[in-house]
């Protein structure tokens, strides 16, 4: 097939880096088409409930309150997500469509992980608000106003794009003068540098770094404020009180759950886990793409009444 003889081209030496290749899952070509099922019913999904939930919240005036402005923009992020990787993967999985250019590679790296720093900027958000409304209830009103929401967003846009910002140029500089295929679906950070043959140490130690700093310290906080969270609930009189206050927070946590925990895991496989085989760390690593920007509308669908009471009066709506 002509596609495989541009893979066996690409692994010759060069150093002109205008076209990669992406291999998919390795191990797993013969399964693709199979894959792609549960790829692409997730996939639509996640469309169909973040925007979903994107309209509900524009159009229903009693959702225009703090809490759901940044579910709001957790459902932008998780669209932008799924839309930057999953239609490269599927015509992967479906035409052998495993060429990419560098400029497009660089593009879609930049949005990935740029998005996904974002992604924790507003989880840590969401965990301030709840703080505020169940510990500080008197004052949620004037703490979180709509200029403090879009700070926050923008204060979360501009830390994404300074830090991801340098990782397109440094990449730019390095030669490839090894393979040009990428063991992935997508063009992720580390398994581009992978294939660079020059000093790789600052993208290394940067994205550790970055990783340290975004992962380790929102996590931080996000624990602080629940901590906090759980001392002003235990400290209410009645048990219903204390179940009324707390299940405000099962969707938030359900959400930090599903974005965290594959990170975690497929960054410890990524570094110490050398007897996993590479697809476990490749179907990890695109779990977390697929399963948050799934799960997150549903969840909060479905723990939300105001936003559970409107999704079925739009349904209603439509079947008449």
């Amino acid at each position: 097939m002509p596609q495989q003889d541009n893979l066996s081209d690409s692994n010759s030496t060069g150093s002109d880096p205008s076209v990669f290749f992406l291999t998919g899952i390795p191990g797993l070509e013969s399964l693709h088409l199979w894959i792609s099922i549960p790829f692409s019913s997730v996939f639509t999904v996640a469309l169909l409930g973040n925007c979903t939930l994107l309209y509900v919240i524009k159009t229903e005036p009693s959702l225009h309150k703090p809490m759901f402005y940044f579910l709001a923009m957790l459902a932008v992020i998780d669209l932008v997500l799924s839309t930057t990787t999953v239609p490269k993967i599927l015509s992967i999985f479906w035409f052998n469509s495993r060429e990419i250019s560098f400029n497009t590679c660089l593009v879609q790296m930049f949005f990935l992980h740029s998005f996904f720093i974002m992604q924790t900027a507003l989880l840590l958000a969401m965990a301030f608000d709840r703080y505020v409304a169940i510990c500080h209830p008197l004052r949620y009103a004037t703490i979180l106003t709509n200029s403090v929401i879009a700070k926050i967003g923008l204060a979360a846009l501009a830390r994404a794009v300074l830090l991801v910002l340098p990782l397109p140029f440094v990449l730019r500089r390095l030669p490839y003068c090894r393979s040009h295929v990428i063991s992935h679906c997508y063009c992720e950070h580390m398994a581009v540098v992978n294939l660079a043959c020059a000093d790789t140490r600052f993208n290394n130690i940067y994205g550790i770094i970055v990783a340290f700093f975004i992962v380790g310290l929102d996590l931080m906080f996000i624990s602080l404020s629940y901590v906090k969270i759980l001392r002003a609930v235990l400290s209410l009189a009645s048990k219903e009180e204390k179940l009324k206050a707390f299940s405000t927070c099962v969707a938030h946590l359900w959400a930090i759950l599903v974005a965290y925990t594959p990170v975690v895991l497929s960054s410890i496989i990524y570094r110490f886990g050398h007897p996993v085989p590479p697809h476990v760390h490749i179907l990890l690593a695109n779990f977390y793409l697929l399963f948050p920007p799934m799960m997150n509308p549903i969840v909060y669908g479905v723990k939300t009444k105001q936003i559970r009471d409107r999704v079925l009066l739009l349904f209603r709506w439509k079947s008449f």
